[in-house]
């Protein structure tokens, strides 16, 4: 009667300790990324808020053009690791190659299309003209380190994929070390205001992308895994991101959306919605090293066919997921005197901040059940339902959203309709996750 229960704990001990070998890590890389916009708005914030707003909406359409191909990580991870599962190293590697490539190749055709038409796209949020002027700026500099950061996003995955979530905390760190140094001397040591802070970006992200191709390159001929462009092998890759391209340009949309219309409740509302936005990313970062690790895990036992310790990782990075979350609420309540002060001195900026904040809150412990299961699925390789869960939530997001500033809402009206995008989420993937259709094991899916 004893032996059962002994073995349940010792099954919730192993899980637990590969969640946090991997988690940690991936933790500490996760949060950094977005600590990347966090320094240019704290930089720039003290500028002016103009600048600010303009930063806002230049950071949201980078964001979207870079995230969008997120995919390059997340596809990547769970290929990789089902390879790992079973076996066959020199494969994983390849796959993972024939990912980076495919990164390059995406971002030199991102950059090509969006240097002449930064101007028009940047109209499209109805900002005023200052803070227009600056976001236009900020966006064709920025842009130029798009090749750079979708290399990043596919080593990383590689790498994840191998289970190494410490290579790309190594990385990160530095890379976030070398953009606040660059952004404060280029900034206002070199008096060249927000353009200092895209050109930090730029160089930063630059630097990453060569030490991840270093890496990856010795472990590449290590085990005699070819380094040239394949052209099957890019064109496999592309048709498995596909799915989770449209799962991600959903979510992209809910974003964009919302950026639009806090730009049209005024400068001080996008300066504000920035702020948040960007405390919501960090925090959303931080959770998704939980889905980090379910995308490692998942993907090698489902490759090594164990779909018993697949179920059993799922269960207890769920338990994970709300345990994380309802912490990051109540370190944001406790928080929310620091936050203030550190993005603007603007008093109106702040009347705004002090409600969403309340919201943001509120809805961690949703948001982290979210992030996890969303990390499963993709490690399970299960990315046409996550596109098409997501189009369900985007469908019903979007005229909520767009109403707020007709009904008279202001910014705490909009991101408790962003609250309601979590939770139509959450619901869709927790139906998933319980019919076990998610579960097809294999080197390949």
């Amino acid at each position: 009667m004893t032996q059962a229960p002994a073995t349940g704990k010792r099954s919730v001990r192993h899980h637990d300790r590969e969640i946090i070998a991997l988690a940690l890590p991936a933790f500490g890389a996760l949060v950094a990324e977005p600590l990347f916009v966090m320094v240019d708005s704290a930089v720039v914030g003290h500028l002016g808020t103009p600048q600010l707003a303009g930063l806002g909406i230049a950071a949201a359409l980078l964001l979207t053009a870079v995230n969008v191909f997120v995919f390059l990580a997340y596809a990547t991870t769970a290929a990789v690791a089902r390879r790992v599962g079973a076996g066959d190293l020199p494969a994983a590697i390849r796959q993972g190659m024939d990912g980076i490539w495919l990164a390059l190749l995406l971002g030199i055709a991102v950059v090509a299309a969006a240097l002449p038409t930064a101007s028009t796209i940047v109209g499209l949020f109805g900002a005023s003209g200052d803070a227009a002027a600056y976001a236009v700026t900020y966006l064709r500099i920025s842009a130029l380190g798009i090749p750079a950061m979708l290399v990043v996003l596919a080593a990383t995955g590689v790498l994840r994929g191998l289970q190494n979530t410490r290579t790309p905390l190594y990385v990160a760190v530095g890379g976030f070390a070398a953009n606040a140094a660059l952004n404060a001397g280029l900034v206002y040591g070199a008096g060249l205001g927000i353009a200092g802070s895209a050109w930090g970006t730029v160089i930063a992200q630059c630097g990453m992308a060569a030490v991840y191709l270093a890496v990856v390159v010795r472990g590449a001929r290590k085990h005699a895994a070819s380094l040239r462009p394949d052209a099957a092998g890019i064109r496999a890759c592309a048709r498995a991101g596909a799915p989770l391209l449209v799962r991600t340009l959903s979510l992209r949309a809910v974003l964009m959306i919302a950026t639009v219309v806090a730009a049209r409740l005024g400068d001080a509302d996008v300066a504000a919605h920035q702020v948040v936005l960007t405390l919501w990313s960090l925090l959303a970062f931080a959770l998704d090293a939980i889905a980090i690790a379910g995308q490692a895990i998942i993907g090698r036992y489902l490759g090594a066919g164990d779909e018993a310790g697949a179920r059993a990782g799922c269960r207890r990075m769920v338990q994970w997921g709300i345990a994380a979350g309802v912490v990051l609420g109540l370190l944001v309540v406790l928080a929310r005197p620091l936050i203030l002060p550190m993005f603007s001195s603007d008093p109106a900026v702040h009347e705004l901040l002090l409600p969403v904040l309340l919201v943001v809150a509120v809805a961690q412990p949703v948001s982290g059940v979210v992030f996890v299961l969303d990390g499963v699925l993709m490690g399970a390789g299960d990315g046409p339902y996550l596109a098409w869960a997501m189009i369900v939530t985007l469908a019903v997001f979007a005229p909520v959203a767009l109403a707020v500033p007709s009904l008279g809402g202001g910014l705490t009206a909009l991101w408790w309709v962003m609250g309601l995008m979590m939770s139509v989420r959450l619901l869709g993937l927790a139906l998933r996750a319980r019919s076990g259709r998610w579960i097809v094991t294999g080197a390949t899916r």
